[in-house]
């Protein structure tokens, strides 16, 4: 939970719990109450229990266990709007969640405010060590559901044949219009960065907060490897379309062209196929492929994202040496906070380490040597995914910019297909 042992402050943490729960209201002040109903794939939630189950993270972790006299807003909430904690109350079934019609939109911004002022009260007191702890994890973990809160609604947003446009804007709020200069740049072949290889520490290991499973830093040997210079491009992508990859089961692992065929894979997801050519589905409304050939490929599967290495004469990087290669850079790019909401073509020497999509690696979601769970039932926080997951780094342009280090681990089933997830090829050397 917190990395390094830094040293809490009250105070600002105060402020940082504020201003991560007005974000996240801010960020659903576009929609109705219907659109905060959907759920419109297994992965997603609708936003309404986004709303929710952020308060009842504080209520249930930290209000009910440091704050004398609490009062629980509603009762059936600790179970209403559990996630996965089964040590710590029953919880409905995932796919139901579109079923909460009650409690109502208004029902679940009061509870919000019932949890804020609590908390609130708790920060101004002199509250324990673990309590600070607990609500820096949680403050964490609303950000975590404010990235998902955005995915899911481009999800629900695109089931709905309307095609509702969640923001409107022009280029200085979102990427209407690119530059010359990025045009020029991404058009070009990606450029290899090269890495020496040896014994490197990877995890975390500066101060502040950082996830269980960041933890602990350790070391490992890698042999020398290039990574490519920018992301993949939408462009890119068409040309291994445009070459039947979708029709190729040599490029595919097993189980990716299982998913092929089940699942009538033919492009991306958001991708659909025009008269006039492809376009592409994004928060600020429809695209066409065509302006987004220099921008970062982005809604892809692990195995779409292997197939394409594959069909590329390279790889993807492992965790280990993704991580190697990012400490140390700028822990800064095109985030949450830039407004944009969609990925950015590469401008001249932007590596795109950080933001734009999250990047798949070849490695599977597992706990580093030495690995421990927290206590009790956060310990279920990270730990218990550790089966079948990919993990996935450095971010995405729906990421707050709090979560932007090199250690940080991201973490998917193989076949998931609605985060901003794209493609950085890697090679040995």
């Amino acid at each position: 939970m917190n990395g390094a042992g830094g040293c809490l402050n009250a105070g600002s943490l105060a402020a940082r719990f504020s201003a991560a729960r007005r974000q996240t209201l801010r960020l659903a002040e576009a929609l109705t109450p219907e659109d905060m109903m959907v759920q419109s794939c297994a992965e997603a939630s609708p936003a309404k229990w986004h709303l929710a189950h952020t308060a009842w993270f504080f209520e249930s972790f930290v209000l009910g266990a440091f704050l004398p006299r609490y009062q629980a807003f509603n009762p059936d909430f600790e179970w209403l709007f559990n996630s996965y904690y089964r040590s710590f109350a029953a919880f409905p079934e995932k796919r139901l969640r579109a079923s909460f019609s009650r409690p109502g939109l208004q029902a679940v911004l009061a509870y919000r405010a019932h949890v804020d002022d609590a908390v609130e009260r708790l920060l101004a007191g002199d509250p324990q060590p673990e309590a600070l702890r607990r609500i820096e994890l949680g403050v964490n973990h609303e950000e975590q559901h404010q990235e998902l809160l955005l995915t899911d609604i481009l999800h629900a947003f695109f089931t709905n044949p309307l095609r509702p446009v969640y923001a409107e804007g022009s280029e200085s709020s979102g990427p209407q219009t690119l530059h010359p200069a990025h045009q020029a740049h991404s058009s070009k072949p990606a450029p290899y960065l090269e890495f020496a290889g040896g014994l490197r520490e990877v995890g975390f290991g500066g101060s502040g907060f950082c996830f269980d499973n960041e933890l602990p830093r350790h070391r490992v040997w890698l042999e020398p490897f290039a990574l490519a210079g920018r992301l993949v491009t939408c462009g890119e992508f068409a040309a291994f379309l445009e070459d039947g990859a979708y029709r190729r089961p040599e490029l595919w692992l097993s189980p990716g062209w299982d998913a092929v065929q089940a699942q009538g894979w033919k492009a991306p997801l958001y991708w659909s196929k025009a008269e006039d050519g492809w376009t592409v589905f994004t928060l600020r409304g429809e695209r066409s492929l065509a302006e987004l050939a220099n921008v970062p490929v982005s809604h892809l599967s692990y195995f779409e994202a292997d197939a394409y290495a594959r069909w590329a004469g390279a790889r993807l990087a492992t965790e280990m040496e993704w991580e190697a290669a990012a400490e140390g850079a700028p822990p800064e790019g095109n985030l949450l906070s830039s407004g944009r909401l969609t990925p950015a073509a590469a401008a001249e020497g932007e590596t795109q380490l950080f933001g734009d999509c999250w990047e798949w690696t070849a490695s599977a979601y597992l706990g580093y040597p030495g690995f421990k769970p927290l206590d009790g039932s956060l310990g279920e926080y990270n730990g218990k995914f550790m089966s079948g997951q990919m993990v996935l780094r450095g971010g995405s342009c729906a990421t707050p910019a709090a979560h932007i280090r090199a250690s940080y681990r991201n973490f998917f089933a193989p076949e998931t297909r609605w985060q901003f997830s794209g493609i950085r090829l890697a090679r040995a050397l």
